[in-house]
């Protein structure tokens, strides 16, 4: 029998819901391009409920208990000290989210000499040092898909928030004025800007979509090319590289992995690149950005805002300057985990439970890494090389001494 470990956030702060604001979900079939949404045997929980803190424990406490296995369930994640850091050492699975992830270190497989899987309970496995898993033949999945949509709206709002200057208009109104002149120094209109996204995969494909009826402009760059069919369909501009996309965007949104090819790709040089009064956005990982580069555009007037819900570190500490600084639109990490997403990716963790203790195979876009190489998604997503994760949990070990 298993022990699995599961790292989420805390509770709501009065304590975990006892009713919603709505009473069900709309039904989807499949995900945009055919892929279906998880399959499990079944599940333990009402779609719609709060899955993600540690009281709704991803619905998996009945499941796992009725076939023998242990369910270990904490917020507490960081630090030698923590339930998670003890609790570790016999896990045969870890299982946490992008939002509140449980970095797994070099120094922690180390430690975890049962470990078989990690599974992400939502998209991007950044938190997992994943050379280690390929070294130690740990399996390494996600639920491929199941928020994808859900932070492509998330970008799609946070970039009309930024241009028509929502946020302080909304803050005036809340304090009582009617500070016109205030509120539209700052604004303007969507239509006819130029937009432009680092990687056009499932989450950056999306926003491309979700943007055209706004009549804007639309460019991309990835290293790999969307078809003929899809460029012509939205009318994208390719740019083979993101340095030569950035002076054409009064836009950009970075929605590409995180790994040493992409960490702090936005930095000082390549923010002299952008635009004056662009906006960016950033939805994927906190570390593709120089946290002060972007501080520092922002005061000097190079972005005209930055919006997210993605820190380094995560959980950031409260003096962190992306709380304070000007024109930001940035929230927690909540873009892919709505009570939506939330069914899907509780419903696909259920699903890779399943499959591993059965024995069954795990569907190919769920893998990231499988018998000791890159697999599934994460050979698409990563190259040899740079097959590396948790070196946020990392640094933030060393700082500490």
């Amino acid at each position: 029998m298993a022990k699995v470990l599961c790292v989420l956030y805390d509770d709501p702060i009065d304590g975990y819901p006892k009713s919603y604001a709505r009473d069900d979900l709309p039904k989807l079939e499949h995900y945009p391009g055919g892929q279906t949404l998880p399959t499990p045997k079944g599940i333990d929980f009402t779609p719609g409920e709060l899955l993600g803190s540690v009281s709704g424990e991803l619905g998996l406490r009945k499941y796992l208990e009725a076939n023998g296995h242990t369910l270990v369930v904490t917020s507490d994640k960081d630090g030698p000290n923590s339930v998670f850091e003890k609790e570790l050492v016999d896990a045969d699975i870890v299982i946490s989210q992008p939002f509140w992830p449980a970095y797994l270190t070099a120094e922690r497989f180390a430690k975890a000499k049962n470990l078989k899987m990690a599974v992400t309970a939502g998209i991007g496995s950044d938190h997992v040092d994943l050379q280690s898993a390929i070294d130690r033949n740990v399996t390494v999945t996600e639920v491929t898909y199941c928020n994808s949509i859900s932070v492509a709206e998330h970008v799609v709002m946070m970039i009309l928030s930024l241009v028509r200057n929502y946020l302080p208009s909304h803050e005036w109104a809340k304090s009582g004025g009617w500070n016109i002149a205030d509120c539209v120094q700052h604004a303007y209109d969507l239509e006819k800007m130029e937009v432009g996204t680092v990687a056009a995969g499932r989450i950056g494909l999306a926003v491309l979509r979700r943007l055209a009826p706004f009549d804007v402009n639309l460019h991309y760059t990835d290293r790999h090319r969307l078809p003929e069919s899809v460029e012509k369909e939205l009318n994208l501009t390719w740019h083979a590289t993101r340095e030569e996309m950035y002076p054409v965007c009064d836009v950009v949104t970075l929605n590409c992995p995180l790994h040493p090819e992409t960490e702090h790709m936005i930095n000082d040089e390549t923010l002299k690149l952008f635009k004056r009064g662009a906006y960016l956005v950033n939805t994927a990982r906190g570390k593709l950005c120089d946290r002060d580069a972007v501080a520092r555009a922002l005061e000097s007037g190079q972005l005209a805002g930055y919006a997210g819900d993605v820190w380094f570190p995560q959980p950031a500490p409260k003096d962190h300057p992306w709380r304070t600084m000007p024109y930001n639109g940035m929230t927690p990490h909540i873009s892919g985990t709505t009570l939506t997403a939330q069914a899907r990716y509780a419903a696909g963790t259920r699903e890779i439970l399943e499959c591993f203790f059965e024995g069954r195979p795990i569907r190919d876009e769920y893998l990231i890494v499988q018998g000791g190489a890159l697999a599934g998604t994460g050979a698409h997503s990563y190259s040899k090389g740079n097959a590396t994760g948790g070196s946020e949990e990392a640094e933030r070990f060393k700082k500490a001494g």
